[in-house]
C-alpha cells in the first residue's frame, strides 16, 4: 500500500502542476511505507486516482468551538453545565469566530465514566433547542457515541454528528446518520476513555491511525453516508502518548490522502501542558494556538478549540502574512 503525504507549501505563488488542498498546495509528496524508508516523489508520478484524492474543499481553515455541558470535562467541566450558561457561552463562541459549535454531554477525558443515555440527552438537546430558538444558525455538532443521543440532538437542531469512538461504540449510529443525511466526523481512539491512556501501543502510530480511519470511512460509505459528508480526526490524546501525538502532528498532512477534510482536536490537551509547562489546562491557549497553526500549515481544515477568540486572531494574522509572500 502507498501512503502518500503531501509536502505542503503556503503562499500565493503556486507553480504549474501544483495540487491545492486545505488552503495550501504541494508539488511533491512523501511516500511512506511499513517496510522501507520514506521516498520523495513529484506529483507528476502519482496516478490520476491518487491525485484526485486530494480535495479542494474547506480551503479556509474553520474553527469548531467546544461547548461542554458536562460537570467533569478535563478543562472546562462544570462551567457550562447550567442550561442558560451553556447557551450564552455558545453564542459567545460564535461571536468570537466559531463556524461550528461542538456540543458534548459526556466527558471523554482519560478515566471518564460512561454517562447514561437519558442524562446525556438532558445535558445536550435542550441547549441545542435553546440556541436555535435564540436565532443561532451556525452548524451545531453533537459530540456523542450513542445513536439515541444523536437522534435527540438532531431533532433539537443539530446538523453534524461527531463520534470519538470512530463509529465503533454503537452500531445504530452510522445508519441513523445515513438516514438523516447529516455530515459526520469519524475519530480514531485506542480503547475507551476509561482505559485509553493505560498503555497505548502501536506498530507505527501514523500508519495505524491512517488504516483505521480509511477502514472506517469505507464502512460509513457502505452504510450510506456520502464521502463528501465525512470528516476525519486522528484523535490527538485519545490512546496516545506524548511521542504518539507528536508523530501524528509532524506528518498530519498524510491524512489528506483519505480524501476528506481533516479535523484537529488538540486544544488544551495534556501534552501541551507537559511541553509548555502549563499544568493548568485553562492556561494552555498559547500552546494550543501554536499546534493549530502548525497543523494549518499542513492544510488541516478544521480546528476544534476552547479558546476561539485567540485561535481566530492567530489564524487571521497567519493567513494575512503568508498571503504576502
Amino acid at each position: 500500500m502507498r501512503y502518500i503525504r503531501p509536502l505542503m507549501q503556503v503562499g500565493p505563488a503556486r507553480p504549474a502542476g501544483a495540487i491545492s488542498c486545505g488552503g495550501c498546495w504541494f508539488t511533491d509528496v512523501e511516500l511512506l511505507s511499513r517496510e522501507a524508508a520514506p521516498q520523495v516523489l513529484p506529483v507528476s508520478e502519482l496516478t490520476s486516482d491518487e491525485r484526485a484524492s486530494f480535495g479542494r474543499a474547506w480551503d479556509a481553515p474553520q474553527i469548531m468551538g467546544i461547548l461542554n455541558t458536562t460537570p467533569d470535562s478535563f478543562s472546562d467541566g462544570g462551567q457550562h453545565n447550567v442550561r442558560r450558561d451553556a447557551v450564552a457561552h455558545g453564542q459567545a463562541l460564535i461571536g468570537q469566530g466559531a463556524r461550528i459549535l461542538d456540543i458534548g454531554g459526556e466527558s471523554t477525558r482519560p478515566g471518564a465514566q460512561t454517562v447514561g443515555v437519558d442524562e446525556e440527552i438532558a445535558r445536550t438537546a435542550p441547549v441545542i433547542r435553546d440556541l436555535r430558538a435564540a436565532g443561532v444558525t451556525t452548524p451545531i455538532s453533537i459530540d456523542t457515541r450513542k445513536a439515541a443521543v444523536a437522534e435527540a440532538a438532531l431533532d433539537a437542531g443539530a446538523s453534524i454528528v461527531n463520534d470519538v469512538s470512530g463509529f465503533t461504540y454503537d452500531p445504530d449510529l452510522a445508519p441513523l446518520c445515513a438516514a438523516r443525511g447529516v455530515p459526520v466526523c469519524v475519530m480514531h481512539a485506542q480503547g475507551d476513555p476509561q482505559t485509553m491512556q493505560d498503555n497505548p501501543t502501536y506498530d507505527d502510530v501514523l500508519l495505524d491511525v491512517y488504516d483505521f480511519l480509511a477502514e472506517r470511512i469505507e464502512m460509513l460509505q457502505a452504510a450510506g453516508i456520502a464521502k463528501d459528508r465525512i470528516i476525519a480526526d486522528p484523535g490527538i490524546g485519545f490512546g496516545k502518548t506524548l511521542d504518539h501525538n507528536l508523530a501524528l502532528l509532524n506528518r498530519i498532512s498524510l491524512f489528506h490522502s483519505l480524501g476528506v477534510p481533516i479535523l484537529l482536536g488538540a486544544s488544551r490537551k495534556r501534552f501541551i501542558g507537559t511541553l509548555g509547562n502549563a499544568p493548568d489546562a485553562s492556561a494552555r491557549a498559547p500552546g494550543s494556538v501554536a499546534v493549530a497553526l502548525a497543523a494549518i500549515a499542513q492544510g488541516v481544515q478544521i480546528i476544534r478549540a476552547h479558546d476561539v477568540a485567540e485561535h481566530a486572531q492567530a489564524i487571521a494574522l497567519w493567513r494575512a502574512s503568508v498571503a504576502h509572500r
